[in-house]
């Protein structure tokens, strides 16, 4: 691994040290400082975990990025942080971090479950015990908000400027949304923080991203091949493809890298006006059809997402869920070649060579499908459009996470996070409708009448006949968008 002088001068406080962080942010970040230096070297904070910072440490804060394509490998070494932290270790070593006056930036990628977000309302859950813990305030910040929130009203009172808080998270309007919910958490907050911490805010911003590259875990072929490429042992290289993409608002209360230059191996960032037309195309065209790609790839038993993309009813249902019913819900962004998007997208998830797994993008469903699936579907049945695919995509996901007595979905299915499994499970047993309408509810309610009874439908058809009958029965019924 070649050597890299650390750079000396940290502005971004980044929460969240897991590998898309690594290989996304942080190889941008990368480029940016080769083509204009400045005061960007990036301190990692991990939430609780302790593997990945320690790994660093030990070092000296390099890793490689392993870009895999059936085309071949090579390593690019970001080598842009100045130093790692963990946030329960480390409470108070996170929070001068925070309010440091060089910091610029605090930027978070935790996953959609890290925002501690209600479902049913989209704000804060002041239910949440981690978020009721940060609320009192009697011990260190434990949730990602409450760190945040922490965070700038420590700024606040040492007389800080405003910093740029930026998601970096798979969230519709995420920017919008990290506002609200640090909002929420001030005006829950005792009446004197409230109003310190809310006045401060009035000079934060929060622009919403767009942040697109497939990448998976780590394992032992991904540090055989650092070492190969690299000539050293690396613990904690990260894998990815070779693509990557990236759209801002240029919203920065105290300046920003220059992440619109192009560099190791990754093009530069988008700034736009339109983040939203971005996030929706990732969100649903690359999202959304992946979701489906793995519920029902790991229910016909494959591990991997190209796999998926090789059993020909999963790809037939992933191609007609993306052309027919997510693609016509999408405005496409000015600049975009709409077919060439999709035809990348077929390509990605084909890359047998990376080994994305099912499991992994499976996990967190009720988190990640009610950003997907009810939009586009109330879209569809407010047209009179019954979407074959998107009810399928439920139906998928509940057979893995909650299936009835009797359904075996597999080890795959089974490892899979989900963080309503218990709450889904408690429906299970009963009649396959009433189970169904508990999970659309936990999505955020019913796209529009008749869908929760086409899930069941294929719900029931899913777990007594198969993957291939249940794909058959989708496309059977399929309405042309």
């Amino acid at each position: 691994m070649r050597a890299v002088p650390a750079r000396q001068h940290p502005g971004i406080v980044h929460l969240g040290l897991s590998n898309f962080h690594r290989a996304h942010q942080a190889v941008h970040t990368a480029a940016a400082l080769d083509a204009a230096d400045g005061p960007w070297g990036v301190l990692g904070v991990a939430p609780r975990s302790t593997a990945v910072a320690d790994a660093m440490v030990a070092q000296d804060l390099r890793y490689a990025v392993v870009e895999i394509s059936p085309a071949g490998e090579r390593a690019v070494v970001p080598a842009v942080h100045t130093g790692v932290r963990v946030a329960a270790r480390e409470p108070d070593a996170v929070l001068a971090a925070l309010s440091a006056p060089g910091t610029r930036i605090v930027s978070l990628t935790v996953t959609e479950h890290g925002y501690t977000l209600d479902p049913v309302t989209g704000g804060l859950d002041l239910d949440h015990p981690g978020v009721r813990a940060d609320l009192r305030g009697d011990a260190a910040p434990g949730t990602a908000i409450g760190l945040v929130a922490r965070g700038l009203l420590h700024r606040a009172r040492a007389g800080a400027a405003p910093v740029t808080v930026l998601s970096c998270d798979n969230l519709l309007g995420n920017g919008d949304t990290t506002a609200r919910l640090v909002h929420g958490f001030a005006h829950a907050m005792a009446q004197a923080e409230r109003e310190e911490l809310t006045a401060y805010l009035a000079g934060v911003t929060f622009p919403n991203s767009m942040v697109d590259r497939i990448v998976p875990a780590t394992t032992d072929a991904t540090r055989a091949a650092a070492a190969r490429l690299t000539g050293v042992d690396d613990a904690v290289p990260v894998p990815a493809e070779p693509f990557s993409m990236w759209a801002l608002e240029d919203r920065f209360a105290a300046g920003r890298p220059a992440w619109e230059s192009a560099g190791r191996g990754v093009p530069g960032a988008v700034f736009t006006d339109d983040v939203a037309g971005y996030e929706l195309l990732k969100l649903r065209l690359l999202n959304g059809t992946h979701s489906l790609l793995a519920y029902l790839g790991a229910l016909a038993g494959q591990d991997l997402i190209p796999g998926a993309m090789a059993h020909p009813a999963v790809r037939a249902a992933a191609e007609r869920v993306l052309h027919d019913e997510y693609r016509p819900t999408v405005p496409v962004p000015a600049g975009v070649d709409i077919d060439a998007y999709a035809a990348r997208l077929v390509e990605r998830w084909s890359n047998t060579a990376l080994g994305h797994r099912t499991r992994q993008v499976g996990s967190d469903g009720s988190l990640k499908l009610a950003q997907r699936v009810p939009g586009p579907a109330a879209e569809h049945v407010a047209a009179g459009r019954m979407p074959h695919h998107l009810a399928l995509t439920v139906a998928a996901w509940l057979a893995c996470v909650a299936p009835p007595p009797g359904y075996d979905p597999g080890p795959h299915a089974a490892a899979m996070h989900e963080p309503a499994r218990e709450r889904l499970a408690a429906t299970a047993t009963g009649p396959a409708a009433d189970h169904v309408r508990a999970a659309c509810a936990l999505l955020g309610g019913e796209p529009g009448p008749g869908f929760a009874d086409r899930v069941t439908d294929l719900f029931i058809v899913l777990t007594r006949h198969g993957v291939d009958a249940a794909v058959a029965e989708a496309a059977g019924g399929r309405t042309a968008a």
